[in-house]
């Protein structure tokens, strides 16, 4: 299972008030680019693998929800799953979560995972970004 990673400017765009999980719009998207947590704040600053065969520009959508109790927030998101269609997708290593509502900064980076490997779909094959293991909606991160 690949471990999720936060990108260091995320916990200040929170405080900030610049992610607002029951309202805006996140994506996942692939790269396979090293992610730096200290130096990659927003999108343009990773490199997206390029757009076809299935796959769009700026990924798929990742709904993400945040729910409280006893002083602990959880958000959640549901599974992610592209597949490859009249040709590859990739190769690709990482998945990034990403706003892509926020304009100020413009499509902040959250977090990422890390697949080990270069992975590349081939036609008619799927690859789903899973959350905490869950086959459908998981547990992102919690705040405490």
């Amino acid at each position: 299972m690949a471990a999720y990673n936060k990108f260091f400017d995320f916990v200040e765009q929170v405080l900030l008030g610049k992610h607002l999980f029951n309202t805006h719009a996140f994506n996942i998207y692939l790269s396979n680019a090293v992610p730096s947590q200290s130096l990659d704040l927003i999108k343009s600053d990773l490199a997206e693998i390029s757009a076809g065969f299935g796959y769009s520009a700026d990924g798929a959508s990742a709904t993400a929800t945040m729910a409280e109790a006893a002083g602990t927030a959880t958000v959640t998101g549901t599974k992610v799953v592209f597949t490859a269609a009249g040709g590859s997708i990739g190769p690709f290593q990482y998945a990034v979560l990403m706003n892509v509502t926020q304009a100020t900064p413009l499509k902040p980076l959250v977090a990422w995972w890390d697949y080990g490997s270069a992975l590349t779909l081939l036609d008619g094959e799927t690859f789903s970004v899973l959350f905490n293991s869950s086959p459908t909606t998981g547990t992102i991160f919690t705040l405490t």
